[in-house]
């Protein structure tokens, strides 16, 4: 074969097929290795047994430790050199030779870690690697703590202040996104607040008035965000866009007659509404004409279904507050007399859960929030009170806390993102405590928590899901927003960076600049390049500069009349007819000047003295004397 190869080689002009590769004894190489295992492993036992004896005999360790390095040093290099022995003849050529696949690796590797030096001292765990991976365990077992500790998730180190008006905040609402807040209260106002957009200055960029002047009662966007509910004193809910524009009306429906469920609409004002969980075109409205109905945004016209509370007796109740469940299979809506009734969203005659007294007769239940379970139902009474319901077993609540004050028919509660806390506001009179978020754990329900917002009633609280932020609305025309800016993310954090942008002035021409262009040169009006330059001339020129007179104080100075003299007239009645000097007789008041004017004329008679005629008076008879001598009596006229 070997001369096949040479011939084969030298017709085709190279001399060979390469080099030869390298071979490998693995008989050899495994014996070698079993024989210097069990001389090692013999080796250790006997060091082993010559520590003990010199712990006995009190020698110091360290140098028997030195001393059994060394021997162990030695027995890896007789190891290693009688590995390399047993490699074959072919071991000396470089590597830049070899052909074919590199040696396997040794099998006695990881035994020689392992056992080379002296044997490990009891309580040893190796080394500090080994440590430092018991501390990350140890702090990552205190991380956990604070995981299963939901207090520590609140978010509330810093906090904006957004300044919706003066008068109550009684909606509050944001996107699915978080990219935009919206509030609404009883100035009749919504104002929209995009954290994207908004600098240090905070203001919001839209303020509108949808529905004219009624209070507004609830908002909410849909489950896209590209839609947000209106609810107000009236009875006709609207469907805006994101921008703030007219979606849709609702139908106002015929207030004569008696069945509300044959009217296309509401026929009094509404208290309530919210979007479906999970159909964004449906929604659902309140009213105090005591029905619940559920809309379609495509048909305006008419209502999709009516749910009509009804007392013990059988009579209208009227609801205040109403919402889906989480997979939007239930109806729930709160009474005005203290029930809470739950329908089935394609049963609208008889209710699936019904609880008569869940709060007190004649009482507001402000709010009923369903948690993420889907089972658990939270209610904020107007008795004070807040609740949490198991809809399973509906006749008690499985938790109830008191001493919850509720001026307002919105008051909200909802439950935080990891379903362990539950959150709602309190209300205070003006001037008497401060508006707190009071939060309880939802198992044992105890108040673990609280923030003071500010001194007026807290009215509408938020905890959004993503951003990990919550929100407040207060009675005094405030719209909080609590945030961390590790446990936080977008929502706040983006606006609170942003510096405040300087105002504009906004540049116009001090005077109209008439262009004609085929005028001589010297009729030609010199073009403005810029209208700085053209008020810094108008700054030289003494009279455009010329700063106004300031108003006249007191009677008046340079031929001015002061501000309450500001015409002739109101100047002459101010110093002439009001004059307050008393003359006991006006005939001789008038005429004191006269004998001096007749005596040295100055004025009028000069001027007339050759046309003016001398005067004639009327002599005086005997008659007009005894008319002046009769008595008062007789001059009057029975």
């Amino acid at each position: 074969m070997m001369e096949d190869d040479g011939e084969i080689g030298s017709v085709m002009g190279f001399s060979g097929f390469g080099k030869k590769a390298r071979t490998f004894d693995f008989n050899a190489i495994f014996e070698q290795t079993r024989r210097t295992a069990i001389e090692r492993s013999q080796r250790v036992l006997e060091d082993r047994e010559r520590e003990a004896q010199m712990e006995v005999e009190g020698e110091s360790s360290k140098s028997v430790k030195a001393s059994v390095q060394s021997e162990g040093t030695k027995a890896s290099a007789a190891a290693s050199r009688a590995q390399k022995s047993g490699s074959g003849s072919d071991d000396s050529e470089s590597d830049s030779e070899l052909v074919g696949p590199p040696p396997p690796p040794r099998p006695d590797a990881q035994e020689d870690d392992e056992l080379v030096g002296p044997p490990l001292p009891p309580g040893y765990t190796g080394n500090t690697a080994v440590s430092d991976d018991e501390d990350d365990d140890d702090e990552g077992g205190t991380q956990e703590d604070d995981d299963d500790d939901p207090v520590k998730k609140i978010p509330d180190t810093h906090e904006i202040i957004l300044q919706h008006g003066t008068k109550t905040v009684s909606a509050l609402a944001l996107d699915p996104s978080g990219a935009r807040l919206v509030t609404g209260g009883y100035d009749y106002d919504v104002r929209f607040w995009d954290f994207a957009g908004m600098d240090q200055s905070l203001q919001a960029f839209r303020s509108l008035q949808p529905c004219d002047c009624h209070q507004i009662k609830s908002l909410q966007y849909s489950i896209t965000g590209d839609v947000l509910l209106v609810v107000s004193g009236n009875a006709q809910a609207k469907v805006l866009d994101r921008d703030g524009f007219n979606v849709m009306e609702c139908i106002k429906g015929d207030q004569y007659i008696v069945d509300m469920a044959n009217t296309k609409g509401h026929t009094a004002m509404l208290n309530s509404g919210c979007w479906h969980p999970k159909m964004k075109e449906e929604f659902m409205t309140c009213s105090n004409d005591g029905t619940v109905r559920t809309w379609d945004v495509k048909s305006e016209k008419q209502h999709k279904s009516v749910f009509k509370p009804r007392s013990f007796q059988g009579k209208k109740v009227i609801p205040i507050c109403c919402t889906y469940s989480r997979d939007g299979k239930l109806i729930a809506a709160g009474c005005q007399d203290g029930s809470i009734q739950i329908w089935d969203r394609n049963l609208s005659v008889h209710t699936k859960f019904h609880c008569r007294q869940a709060h007190a007769v004649g009482s507001d239940t402000s709010c009923l929030c369903f948690s993420y379970d889907g089972v658990t139902l939270a209610s904020r009474g107007g008795d004070d009170t807040l609740k949490v319901w198991d809809i399973r077993s509906f006749r008690k609540p499985v938790n109830e806390a008191s001493g919850l004050t509720n001026y307002f028919s919105m008051t909200d509660c909802c439950f935080s993102p990891d379903n362990k806390l539950l959150l709602t506001g309190t209300s205070v009179k003006r001037e008497q405590g401060s508006g707190k978020l009071v939060f309880f754990d939802k198992l044992s329900f105890k108040r673990v928590y609280e923030i003071e917002v500010t001194n007026a009633s807290v009215v509408r609280c938020l905890w959004h899901p993503k951003l990990n932020q919550v929100m407040a609305g207060t009675g005094n025309g405030l719209a909080k927003v609590y945030y961390d800016p590790v446990k936080s993310h977008r929502g706040a954090k983006l606006c609170v960076v942003k510096s405040q942008r300087k105002g504009k002035h906004a540049e116009t021409l001090t005077q109209d600049y008439i262009i004609t262009p085929h005028a001589l040169p010297m009729f030609r009006d010199a073009r403005q390049r810029s209208t700085r330059k053209q008020l810094e001339k108008d700054r030289l020129d003494p009279k455009k500069s010329h700063k106004p007179e300031p108003p006249v104080s007191g009677p008046g100075r340079g031929g001015r009349v002061a501000a309450h003299g500001g015409t002739l007239s109101s100047f002459i009645v101010k110093n002439i007819a009001l004059d307050k000097t008393d003359d006991s007789n006006p005939r001789e008041a008038i005429l004191r000047h006269a004998k001096e004017a007749s005596e040295n004329p100055y004025w009028v008679a000069p001027a007339y003295k050759e046309t003016q005629p001398e005067p004639v008076f009327a002599e005086e008879s005997d008659e007009d004397e005894e008319a002046d001598k009769e008595p008062e009596w007789k001059k009057r006229k029975i």
